[in-house]
């Protein structure tokens, strides 16, 4: 499988860092408590540390916000989507158990405070891009079965099919969601300044663990950058 970023991407965003993890044979089923105990502490350590008055002033999440307007989301309205779980947090909801890889990749999203989201590898037709919407393509989210098509300009994930994931990471597609049933994934690591290559790779060391500890799976991991567009895996 091969996936590609758009050459529109980088002229917009030149300094993008994106983390790719490959997990294959992965053992999804059950619930970890060391996991939702890893979960419940970030949980705590965002509530006493952060607020939604002033978590959009975060320059993480200010750099999201920026991308966002850029291609025409109002972020006001979408979110990227460590910003949601923040405010989540902050308002009071407790991140539920969803299966072990998505609740350890959330667990990352929020301990560093970066997207993280990931794909079905097995239910993904053709190559996976990150690219420039024009408006034809179909989307159907998560836990919905209603097509809808993206705004032309939107950054989205797709595959040779459909949208993969709408305003890069604001919502996920229902086709290639990560189930117990999940053998085979891809988890996508959205890095924008102030996030840089090495925290990058930082991360991908300490997912890379996770997920050999709490799914036992065989892990690959690549960044794709400006003069690195295409990855095959």
């Amino acid at each position: 499988m091969k996936f590609k970023i758009d050459p529109q991407i980088f002229e917009k965003f030149p300094e993008l860092n994106l983390g790719i993890v490959v997990a294959k044979q992965i053992s999804n089923t059950g619930t970890s408590k060391e996991l939702m105990e890893l979960l419940k502490t970030e949980q705590n350590r965002i509530k006493s540390n952060f607020s939604t008055e002033t978590l959009s002033q975060n320059p993480k999440i200010d750099a999201w916000r920026k991308a966002f307007s850029s291609f025409g989301a109002k972020p006001k309205k979408y979110k990227c989507s460590v910003e949601n779980l923040y405010r989540m947090i902050l308002e009071g909801i407790e991140l539920r158990h969803i299966n072990k890889l998505v609740d350890l990749y959330n667990y990352i999203s929020l301990k560093h405070m970066i997207p993280v989201g990931g794909d079905d590898t097995d239910k993904v037709s053709g190559r996976i891009q990150l690219t420039i919407a024009t408006g034809n393509e179909k989307f159907i989210q998560l836990n919905s079965d209603d097509v809808k098509n993206p705004k032309a300009g939107e950054v989205v994930y797709c595959d040779d099919e459909e949208i993969l994931c709408r305003r890069w990471n604001w919502r996920d597609a229902d086709a290639t969601k990560v189930t117990e049933q999940t053998k085979n994934a891809v988890l996508f690591i959205d890095g924008l300044p102030p996030i840089t290559r090495k925290k990058i790779e930082e991360i991908q060391v300490e997912i890379q663990d996770l997920i050999e500890a709490f799914c036992k799976a065989k892990v690959h991991t690549e960044i794709a950058h400006k003069d690195l567009d295409e990855v095959e895996f």
